[in-house]
């Protein structure tokens, strides 16, 4: 696995809409843009990073204050939209992406951090310290998914 080094990338706050230049064409590929709005992207309590990989938008995720019913832990943080553009995965951007969420979800003074996770991309999110919870479930046309979360 090629391995990217700290001067090749840097990670910003950008805005929900930037974040569809990455969600697109990886978690809503074929499909027309507005399906890359999510629910509370607009939230004051949401806020979304942007990793810039040779100073372009190459991998986004989300973190939204919200609760699952599955964990009783009092300050939540739902994980959402996470992408890497697909010529670029494998270069542990997208840990970078969740070291820096996870630092700023603590100083938030966070506990936990949970998200629903595409059944292809569990691996990742293991190898990132998180763990499933509950039964996996299907998102229509999105296919089979599993909720997974990290205590912080």
């Amino acid at each position: 696995m090629a391995q990217t080094s700290k001067e090749d990338f840097f990670i910003k706050f950008i805005t929900p809409e930037e974040t569809h230049v990455v969600r697109h064409p990886v978690l809503r590929p074929g499909r027309p843009i507005e399906h890359c709005i999510f629910d509370n992207d607009e939230l004051d309590s949401t806020f979304h990073l942007g990793l810039f990989y040779k100073n372009e938008l190459s991998g986004v995720v989300t973190y939204l204050k919200n609760s699952t019913p599955l964990l009783p832990n009092p300050s939540q943080y739902q994980l959402r939209g996470m992408a890497v553009l697909e010529h670029l995965q494998g270069l542990n951007l997208g840990t970078a992406l969740i070291q820096h969420g996870e630092t700023i979800l603590t100083n938030l003074k966070a506990d936990t951090v949970w998200c629903n996770a595409r059944e292809i991309a569990v691996p990742f999110y293991k190898k990132n310290g998180f763990e499933i919870i509950g039964e996996p479930f299907d998102i229509p046309k999105i296919g089979l998914h599993f909720s997974m979360f990290k205590l912080l």
